[in-house]
């Protein structure tokens, strides 16, 4: 683990660039007013005092003072919300001060709205919650580390980087077969494994942004390993499951819109937006087991769901028949 440390630490230091400051010898020389109208007296103002706003070059000064110190504020307080608006040549390429990038992200991010969370979420949250307390859903015997291509892994002893390493692809990728694109997942584990040897000392990244620079790795996997590995939940993990049922449920909706997500991230960031952060790690594998055995992808069992009289989609996709269940009909 330290040696993992030192490595991250190695790979993330930087310094900071300075801002780039420009030369006044490189802007044009402009004529006076004196010069364009020679019917204009030219008055004469104190050395550095200007407020002549019918003249371009004042104009972009005082913004350019203005932007100057509304930056040295903010970067004191980022608390405060600014609104900053840069001269012209701020925004020409190659020219854009590195503070200003920062500044920018950081009033952004300080300035998110936070969104409401769903009517009835906590009553649907709790129905689910005791609907699972019969723990036979296949999530609650056969997890991530249970899974049967991890098992037959194990027993050749190839849960290690370096003997994974020393086997070839085509071993790895016969024992975990049927897993869906395996040959290309045994290329990855392969090339992950020699990575989290040589900059991790064997051991795995335990940072969000580590683990999705490995090939293969997305924010699904990424957030299950920091929650389980590493007890850090820094997001929800979001499978086909929890994508369905949240969407079924109308807790996510796409950026602005009222209409459902359309891939697990944009249901991850919808649901982070007002979900509790306490029910970040157990909303996966409940919403999980409750798409196994219950609300599942192809005519889901409302009949049988507690929370049919709530659920905005319940009966309205076609259901499982099952006649020796009493219907529950929504009051």
């Amino acid at each position: 683990m330290p040696l993992a440390l030192l490595a991250r630490a190695a790979l993330f230091s930087s310094s900071m660039a300075m801002p780039t400051t420009r030369s006044s010898s490189s802007r044009v020389p402009r004529a006076s007013r004196a010069e364009l109208n020679p019917g204009v007296k030219e008055v004469k103002r104190e050395p550095g005092v200007s407020f002549d706003l019918s003249k371009p070059e004042a104009v972009a000064s005082v913004k350019r003072k203005n932007v100057k110190r509304v930056l040295e504020v903010t970067e004191e307080n980022l608390k405060k919300e600014v609104d900053i608006v840069p001269a012209i040549e701020d925004f020409r390429y190659g020219k854009v001060s590195p503070s200003l990038i920062r500044l920018e992200k950081k009033v952004r991010a300080s300035s998110v709205i936070k969104v409401g969370a769903p009517e009835n979420w906590e009553a649907i949250l709790t129905g689910i919650k005791s609907m699972r307390l019969s723990g036979e859903a296949p999530v609650d015997t056969k997890g991530c580390e249970k899974a049967a291509a991890v098992e037959r892994l194990s027993e050749k002893g190839l849960l290690d980087p370096d003997a994974i390493v020393r086997t070839d692809e085509a071993t790895l990728a016969n024992l975990i077969k049927p897993v869906g694109f395996y040959q290309r997942k045994a290329k990855f584990i392969k090339e992950a494994s020699k990575i989290c040897l040589e900059r991790f000392g064997g051991d795995i990244p335990d940072s969000l942004n580590e683990l999705l620079a490995l090939k293969g790795v997305g924010p699904k996997m990424a957030h299950l390993v920091m929650s389980i590995a590493w007890k850090n939940t820094q997001g929800i993990c979001v499978d086909t499951h929890v994508h369905r049922i949240s969407n079924r449920l109308g807790w996510v909706f796409r950026e602005g819109t009222k209409q459902k997500t359309t891939t697990p991230e944009q249901t991850r960031m919808s649901l982070e937006k007002w979900l509790p952060k306490d029910e970040w790690e157990p909303i996966n594998p409940l919403l999980v087991g409750f798409g196994q055995t219950i609300c599942t992808p192809l005519r889901p069992k409302c009949d049988m769901c507690g929370i049919n009289n709530i659920c905005p989609s319940a009966f309205k996709e076609s259901s499982s028949p099952n006649p020796k269940q009493k219907k529950i009909r929504p009051s």
